[in-house]
């Protein structure tokens, strides 16, 4: 399961040392649902490798403006605290993981 990211956690987990993948949801947003269920797989697949968790943009809109997140679903991918890739929309899981192994 992926991590509940929030304004209390947020910024120790994106500089934790480790690749982070961060996916900015919302309950409502369909396409969202769809990626849902992936980061979650991801977050299994990847637990020793890298942090896998998820902002609900609706709770934490101080984040979300914070990384210029317009639409969702978006997923960012952090290295050392910092931006390095980017996904806006619904992707297929190997798109993903993909990013994220360039990270790890």
């Amino acid at each position: 399961m992926a991590l509940e990211l929030t304004a209390a956690n947020f910024e120790e987990t994106i500089n934790s040392g480790k690749p982070v993948l961060v996916d900015f949801w919302a309950a409502w947003c369909g396409p969202c649902r769809m990626v849902g269920p992936l980061v979650d797989e991801l977050s299994n697949e990847y637990a020793e490798k890298a942090h896998v968790g998820k902002v609900d943009v609706d709770s934490n809109q101080d984040i979300a403006a914070k990384y210029g997140v317009r639409n969702i679903p978006t997923i960012l991918f952090f290295k050392n605290g910092e931006v390095v890739d980017k996904s806006v929309g619904a992707v297929p899981k190997a798109q993903l993981a993909e990013k994220l192994n360039a990270l790890v």
